[in-house]
């Protein structure tokens, strides 16, 4: 899947997982994100990268913060975004993917961000697109690149680096396209540990995420971590863990100040929402000095900005 997104050039054609994406490719969208960021803060009109473009966002889940993440960032470099009506479309009518896309890029479309419950459904549309950009937004449990990135971009800005680090991920990792591309992208900029935590049953197999380590020891993934990533979990998984429901899951696996300081005293925490408080994460520590969740929704308008400037400029 990775070379689809590749050119012959060597330049990024799509965006659909970070597996193999390589640390260039990874480096550059975090710092053109960045310079974008930089820009606004310095009071600076961003330049129109994407003037004349169009962005058709496909979301077959729902979605309001990726949604709204992925359309601010595309009108604010100038570009027109088309919200497609999944529910009124020729889709709910019989028509498939492909020929919904082909339709669509006939209509001079540049770029598609999707969002789609099935496995590989960006990129099975990446294979049918004849000039258009296709971004991931999310597929099945299989990958959410952007999310990635822009926790990757949270990361460096208070760390200075993520070579080196201990990063604990926590929760239903097993069902999670983020802890996915998590993983691929801080596997890709040399962290030093990975740990992954949850309930055994919550859990993937160890083939399945080479180079991590998997406990279901809470306070043994928090040992002196420098970065701790809670995970959403939904309430109808806990239900069918045996023994357990929202407060005995709270007190195994959720995060409280008294097991926050078994990191190290720097850690960061951070979580990709929506927050289940008092089953994933205590209000006090979501809201803490050491929280940088609302950072995290901050730089994801910067990483989609950069993402479709790179796709789309030219």
């Amino acid at each position: 899947m990775s070379a689809i997104q590749i050119d012959e050039h060597g330049r990024l054609r799509h965006l659909l997982t970070l597996e193999n994406l390589g640390r260039a490719h990874i480096d550059a969208l975090l710092d053109r994100a960045a310079a974008l960021r930089a820009t606004v803060r310095a009071g600076s009109a961003l330049p129109p990268l994407l003037a004349g473009r169009t962005v058709v966002n496909l979301f077959f889940e729902p979605s309001t913060r990726t949604r709204t993440s992925f359309e601010l960032a595309a009108r604010r470099l100038g570009a027109l975004v088309v919200n497609f009506d999944i529910g009124s479309s020729s889709t709910s009518k019989g028509e498939s993917l492909e020929d919904t896309l082909a339709t669509l890029e006939a209509m001079d479309s540049d770029a598609f961000v999707v969002r789609h419950k099935e496995n590989g459904t960006p990129a099975r549309l990446a294979a049918h697109a004849r000039r258009a950009a296709i971004l991931n937004a999310g597929d099945g449990n299989h990958a959410h690149p952007t999310q990635g990135l822009l926790d990757l971009l949270t990361i460096r800005d208070r760390k200075g680096r993520i070579d080196g680090l201990k990063v604990a991920i926590c929760g239903d990792v097993k069902h999670s396209r983020v802890a996915r591309s998590d993983i691929h992208g801080l596997a890709a900029l040399d962290a030093a540990e990975i740990r992954l935590c949850g309930p055994a049953a919550l859990l993937p197999a160890q083939e399945d995420v080479p180079g991590c380590r998997i406990t279901s020891d809470f306070d043994a993934a928090l040992d002196a971590a420098d970065v701790v990533i809670m995970l959403r979990i939904q309430k109808e998984r806990i239900e069918h863990l045996p023994g357990f429901d929202e407060a005995e899951y709270f007190a195994r696996y959720g995060l409280t100040r008294a097991r926050l300081a078994r990191a190290r005293p720097d850690a960061v925490v951070m979580h990709p929402g929506p927050i289940n408080r008092g089953i994933e994460i205590a209000p006090d520590v979501a809201d803490g000095t050491q929280s940088v969740i609302l950072d995290q929704v901050a730089n994801g308008i910067f990483v989609r900005m950069a993402v479709l400037a790179e796709l789309l400029q030219r």
